[in-house]
């Protein structure tokens, strides 16, 4: 079982910056890719950022160059990052951190509860 516990969401005004983290516990493992995903009001929910197996990393063509996905992988523990600089309305969404077996990267079992971001113009 694992266990995902994101914080770091807020309020900024547009241009701002926020930085996510995303608390990983339980049974997870090199097998394990680690990645975020949001959904706005309305909208259906999409993936921002996230590692692949093989450790390279994927972005949302809307958030390159604004966003950075890291990961702090200490034993038997796992932290889970997302810097985001040049935040707009846009961006506005409940982010959620998510884990699966990199295997089943469309198969995603392991879902964090959420945290809100909104960006005021």
């Amino acid at each position: 079982q694992v266990q995902l516990v994101e914080s770091g969401g807020g309020s900024v005004q547009s241009g701002g910056s926020l930085r996510l983290s995303c608390a990983a516990s339980g049974y997870i493992t090199g097998r394990h890719c680690m990645g975020w995903f949001r959904q706005a009001p309305g909208k259906e929910r999409e993936g921002v950022a996230g590692f692949d197996g093989d450790g390279s990393i994927n972005y949302a063509d809307s958030v390159k160059g604004r966003f950075t996905i890291s990961q702090d992988n200490a034993k038997n523990r796992n932290t889970l990052y997302l810097q985001m600089n040049s935040l707009k309305p846009e961006d506005t969404a409940m982010y959620y951190c998510a884990a699966a077996e990199c295997d089943s990267p469309a198969l995603i079992p392991w879902w964090g509860q959420g945290t809100q971001v909104t960006v005021s113009s």
